[in-house]
């Protein structure tokens, strides 16, 4: 049996595990609104090339068909309406673990195998827009480059709900801004380019949601997000919680919720699918999916 687990709260040191199902704390849709529940997962280089393969490190193994089963058996009970996704190379390594029947894929258009991406349920209406294609700050000549963020418009009713799927660079998980080495000052950069798109969308007053793999223990007192919110006033969801995945660890997957999104998050809806059963994440992943849940309200009619 899969259990959808709660973070306990940062504060504390002890990495109890309280196992709740799904709806333990989730109140009842409001009349006339739209239940979707929106998910951020990291699947570790999920692709379908074999172990040796030149364009992956050495140390990746390829998966067996009894991971890509376990994988799936995971994501059904995940069972979530929209699934932003990291490190999947295409559509092949993704419907492996997604249902193809159920969802509809979109990827990131980047030269690179850990392309970030979405499943969507088919019954919901998305457009793609032009990538942020700054985040990959890398140089042009770059052998390895970054990923660019990956933005799309969904529509669930008569609403509209912006999305912006990251994956951000890693090493520089909580390091003052005076850290002038390694990978801080790409991410700091990265972080102003997302600051640039969120002022964006506060001016344009639609709902949107940032979400992925930030690479960055975010906080509410992290500088980080502090100077975010001079840009724009952001729900942290992930905040005053560490994540259970694999025994604990303070959260680098983020879903940030802004506008008018912020009002749609039902209460105490995070949750981190952790893999009960598994004891190491040897072809699962390293990550756990985070979630949260909406309720989408239909807009008021102009007429």
């Amino acid at each position: 049996m899969f259990f959808l687990t709660l973070a306990p709260k940062l504060s504390t040191r002890f990495w109890t595990k309280c196992c709740l199902t799904a709806a333990l704390f989730f109140s009842a849709p409001t009349a006339n609104a739209h239940r979707l529940k929106l998910s951020t997962w990291n699947l570790d280089w999920l692709t379908l090339r074999p172990s040796g393969d030149a364009a992956l490190p050495p140390d990746v193994p390829s998966r067996t068909q009894n991971d890509f089963l376990r994988l799936h058996a995971y994501a059904d009970h995940l069972n979530a309406d929209i699934i932003a996704f990291q490190e999947v190379e295409n559509v092949e390594a993704a419907s492996r673990v997604f249902d193809p029947q159920k969802y509809q894929f979109i990827f990131s258009q980047d030269n690179i195998i850990q392309k970030t991406g979405l499943a969507i349920r088919k019954s919901l209406s998305v457009s793609v827009n032009p990538p942020l294609q700054e985040l990959d700050n890398t140089p042009p000549t770059a052998i390895h480059h970054l990923r660019s963020g990956l933005d799309v418009t969904l529509s669930a009713g008569s609403q509209t709900l912006r999305l912006l799927v990251v994956h951000l660079k890693t090493g520089c998980w909580d390091q003052p801004l005076s850290q002038k080495q390694h990978s801080c000052p790409t991410l700091y950069q990265q972080f102003t380019i997302l600051e640039n798109w969120i002022a964006e969308r506060q001016d344009e007053g639609m709902p949107y949601a940032v979400l992925g793999d930030f690479n960055r223990r975010l906080t509410t007192s992290d500088p980080l997000m502090q100077h975010i919110n001079t840009i724009a006033p952001l729900s942290l969801t992930t905040a005053g919680f560490a994540s259970p995945c694999w025994q604990g660890e303070s959260f680098i997957d983020h879903i940030l919720l802004g506008n008018t999104a912020r009002q749609w998050l039902v209460p105490q809806s995070l949750r981190v699918l952790t893999y009960q059963h598994d004891t190491s994440p040897t072809g699962l992943s390293d990550h756990c999916p985070v979630s949260i849940t909406l309720d989408v309200p239909d807009a008021p009619s102009t007429q």
